[in-house]
């Protein structure tokens, strides 16, 4: 631990010098955290006080100074109090036994920014499965409720973008309901339809065509499972995945299954697939209706779903966004600038008819 994680020193006779702040001034706040020992605050502010550099990252007008076990804060007086309550929140994360990280800092924040009445370290500590000592939960509000819906509906539906662990979470929960015994296999389809490419120039056997497009779920399956009782589960039944065309003329009972790329569904194929529903099974349909890649004409199946399902007791749409996206910084940033894209497009086409309608009238 740093004496001063800003930079920030004391002169040998403990006089407070230029770099420190003074008591608080009119608008401003001073506040101390005491830690109960030098562990708790590195684990608190991390090593190299690297949690605490974030910290200031995002409450730039707002100083800290570390003496011994305790930080002062000083800043504007709308801002302390945050920065009060998040750390908090981190002590109540160390004290579970969770990291605390830049990135666990992150998605600490924007739960406190989003004002929701749950306790951001029930949403951080919320374990869904651990394995090979690997721990998978959710890891921002909408990811939360959405794992909370799982539980509650029969028949859920997660949208949003890439990179917002839709799939990934609705995959550890169905590991979970089958090592606890909820339900019997697990099913796992997706619809086999061309991103750019052709599906028959493609090598190999049908079997070799298809792999590709099923291969981010046997990752996912890999990361939850051991990877040597997969092919063992997968020969007994108890594990399926398959392309969507296989699902056609079944019932499927006492199953988990999860549907991927739904928004790849033409409207007959959603449909097909949610009456396969059979008593003792959970449906969860995964997709992003901003990446279709149908035929151009050819409606998405995800994309009018809400509007024919709405009302109906027992279904739930779930649906997360750019800030639920945990991957590469970038990559939230990349769906937010394609969204704004679309909008503008949307709107330009808008404006261009309404032109257009004013011309035909005048």
């Amino acid at each position: 631990m740093t004496e001063a994680a800003n930079g920030k020193a004391r002169n040998s006779a403990g006089e407070r010098t230029a770099g420190e702040f003074p008591h608080s001034l009119p608008g401003l706040r001073t506040e101390v955290v005491l830690f109960d020992d030098s562990d708790q605050m590195v684990q608190s502010l991390g090593s190299h006080d690297e949690a605490l550099r974030f910290i200031e990252t995002q409450f730039p007008g707002v100083d800290f100074h570390v003496r011994g076990n305790e930080l002062s804060i000083n800043g504007p007086a709308a801002e302390v109090p945050r920065i009060m309550r998040l750390l908090t929140e981190v002590r109540g994360l160390v004290a579970r036994g969770t990291v605390v990280t830049p990135a666990v800092l992150q998605q600490l924040v924007s739960l406190l920014r989003s004002q929701s009445l749950q306790n951001p370290v029930e949403v951080l500590t919320h374990n869904i499965l651990s394995s090979r000592g690997k721990t998978i939960r959710p890891k921002t509000l909408n990811q939360k409720n959405y794992v909370d819906a799982i539980d509650a509906n029969t028949v859920i539906f997660g949208i949003g973008p890439a990179g917002t662990g839709k799939t990934y979470l609705a995959m550890a929960k169905a590991v979970q309901a089958l090592q606890q015994k909820e339900v019997n296999r697990i099913i796992l389809t997706r619809p086999a339809v061309e991103a750019g490419e052709r599906l028959g120039f493609l090598p190999g056997t049908l079997s070799d065509k298809i792999d590709p497009y099923l291969r981010p779920l046997y990752d996912a399956l890999h990361d939850m499972m051991d990877p040597e009782s997969i092919p063992r589960l997968m020969a007994a039944g108890t594990i399926e995945v398959a392309p969507l065309a296989y699902m056609r003329g079944r019932t499927l009972n006492d199953a988990f299954i999860i549907l991927d790329e739904a928004q790849n569904t033409t409207p007959e194929q959603m449909k097909m697939f949610l009456t396969r529903l059979g008593f003792g099974s959970k449906m969860v349909v995964t997709g992003d209706i901003t990446q279709v890649d149908l035929p151009f004409g050819t409606r998405s199946g995800l994309r009018i779903v809400e509007d024919i399902l709405h009302g109906i007791e027992d279904v739930n749409f779930s649906v997360l966004d750019a800030s639920d996206v945990v991957r590469h910084r970038l990559v939230g940033d990349i769906v937010n600038a394609y969204s704004i894209w679309d909008e503008a497009q949307r709107n330009r086409v808008k404006h261009s008819a309404a032109r257009e309608n004013r011309g035909e009238r005048a």
